[in-house]
């Protein structure tokens, strides 16, 4: 996953896009939006939106943002279906049952 966010942030130093502020400053993203945006757009399979999404904060950044959102939908998920974290986890990665 790192690989990929690494890979994706060098494609877009080049076509990176910023939107403008009123007073003509490029508007800058909080690593929460860069994560919701990124993971997003991986789910929809669309490479665009995911350079876009990987240019608006470093590396570093998009992998606690991605992570923290990870833990923050497996939390819910547990709480949704009455299950532990790491159930919901390993079956949402297609693991077996401990």
């Amino acid at each position: 996953m790192f690989s990929r966010i690494l890979e994706a942030w060098g494609r877009s130093r080049a076509a990176r896009r910023t939107e403008g502020k009123a007073g003509g400053e490029p508007r800058s993203h909080n690593l929460f939006e860069a994560a919701a945006a990124y993971v997003s757009a991986c789910a929809d399979d669309d490479q665009d939106r995911i350079d876009e999404a990987a240019g608006w904060v470093s590396p570093e950044a998009l992998s606690f943002g991605v992570n923290e959102l990870a833990c923050r939908a497996v939390v819910a998920l547990a709480r949704e279906r009455d299950q532990s974290p790491r159930d919901v986890a390993r079956a949402l990665l297609g693991l077996p049952a401990t």
